[in-house]
């Protein structure tokens, strides 16, 4: 049995609750195929501590996107994703972006592309404080609740009550940012004026960010090496975890930094 039908499968404790089935299918297929050792952790630590033993064997891990972005974070931090290859089984509802990386939908599918599939250099965008990401980053508005006083609603209850009708909630409050947005230090957009929402995304080596400010204006795109946002506090969501409050963070784009196993396309 050659080094790349040695695996370890790391089969992640949400998506054996979620969906036992699928994970044993899953285990079924990849046994069959290869000498896999199989991991259970029970939790975060216990899910580390597996990808650390790893030795020689493949990373497989069978678990959400919660699951993939966690194995993807620990490698890179080892400094291991640039010589090695991660696969995945998704299972559990949150698989977008594992599908959005061109992961089969099915187990078995999933699964047999991990035997006989081909890895696939991706990009990863890397912040400073060597956080990761591998599908969509977004600083979006934040929609704020209207505030109301429960004297106010104590009033409009009672007033309701005397003309037998009901009064609809006060729609949400959109509160739009100010940021300075820098792409390769050229200026996307500045605190003096508003922003809807700004996105990142690694397309063909570069990062394209787009910038969509208040009002009528048209949004404003770039591709760059570095994006740095700044200004008052925000909060970011990159792929699937929401970060912040921060001032600033910066990404830098490293393309073909790692790998994923996926179908052979014929």
């Amino acid at each position: 049995m050659s080094a790349h039908d040695q695996l370890l499968v790391v089969i992640d404790p949400v998506a054996r609750r979620s969906d036992g089935e699928s994970v044993r299918i899953a285990k079924d297929v990849l046994c069959g195929g290869s000498e896999a050792k199989i991991c259970l952790p029970d939790g975060p630590e216990d899910f580390a501590r597996a990808l650390a033993r790893r030795g020689t064997r493949r990373p497989v891990v069978v678990g959400d996107d919660r699951a993939l972005l966690r194995a993807v974070s620990l490698l890179h931090r080892d400094r291991w994703l640039g010589d090695g290859a991660l696969s995945l089984v998704p299972v559990g509802s949150a698989v977008r972006v594992a599908h959005s990386l061109g992961v089969p939908r099915d187990a078995v599918a999933a699964a047999r592309a991990v035997l006989d599939g081909a890895v696939r250099r991706l990009d990863l965008l890397v912040d400073e404080s060597d956080g990761v990401v591998i599908g969509d980053l977004t600083v979006p508005a934040v929609v704020v609740p209207a505030r109301t006083t429960a004297t106010r609603w104590a009033w409009e209850g009672c007033r309701a009550l005397v003309r037998g009708l009901v009064r609809p909630a006060p729609p949400p409050v959109i509160r739009l940012h100010r940021l300075r947005v820098e792409a390769d230090g050229v200026v996307l957009a500045d605190l003096d004026q508003e922003v809807v929402s700004v996105s990142v995304r690694a397309v063909g080596g570069r990062a394209e960010v787009t910038v969509t400010p208040a009002g009528e204006a048209h949004p404003v795109t770039a591709k760059a090496l570095t994006v740095t946002v700044s200004g008052p506090d925000f909060r970011y969501r990159a792929d699937t975890q929401i970060t912040g409050p921060v001032r600033t963070r910066t990404w830098t784009l490293r393309a073909g930094a790692w790998g994923l196993t996926l179908p052979t396309v014929v």
